[in-house]
């Protein structure tokens, strides 16, 4: 199973994904930006604003997490954002293709939180990535119809990462028990087209 954390940076994916590890039995994280940094010294003269544009980062996301979870099973839980509908669907599609679910949830903060999180952020890396986090707040807006209706939107403008894991654990409980019960529903809690 997967658990993939989408929404824009500030939103509270890596915290919240740390937190929900101890909740979710057998589960670890698979940060797949590490998938766009391997890939970047073969690359990186191809020309790109984002490795996510990279054809083989999104089928190698999908290859490396079936294959870690044919190695140890389990949860992964993945806290990346993805805002370009093709690639998600691209990334969807591969695991469904093999079997395995996904249930997709997009953190969601307004905009100014946002901004607040992103220009208080303490640490010294979060600084340097300000202004490029800055600059995807407004994809992140124009994806929110699609995300929307691809994965279950939580709130976490006024909610600790505790709480988020803990509702993200509530429902992907929920969702698995439906899924063995024959219900028709997408993992995540969207129903099947």
């Amino acid at each position: 199973m997967i658990v993939w954390l989408n929404g824009t940076f500030g939103a509270g994916k890596t915290t919240t994904a740390r937190e929900l590890v101890p909740l979710i039995p057998e589960s670890r994280i698979f940060d797949s930006e590490y998938v766009g940094y391997m890939l970047q010294h073969v690359l990186d003269t191809v020309p790109h604003d984002d490795f996510q544009e990279w054809t083989p980062w999104r089928g190698l996301v999908v290859e490396t997490a079936a294959q870690l979870l044919d190695y140890v099973g389990g949860t992964l839980v993945v806290p990346q954002t993805v805002l370009v509908e093709q690639y998600w669907t691209e990334i969807r599609t591969g695991l469904e293709k093999r079997s395995i679910p996904v249930h997709h949830f997009v953190l969601h903060t307004d905009r100014d939180t946002l901004v607040h999180r992103i220009d208080t952020d303490a640490k010294e890396e979060s600084r340097n990535a300000g202004p490029w986090r800055h600059k995807h707040l407004t994809p992140y807006e124009e994806a929110l119809p699609w995300l929307q209706a691809e994965a279950t939107v939580l709130d976490t403008t006024s909610r600790t990462p505790g709480q988020v894991a803990r509702e993200i654990s509530r429902l992907t409980a929920a969702a698995a028990r439906q899924a063995a019960g024959g219900s028709g529903r997408r993992p995540g809690g969207t129903p099947r087209g």
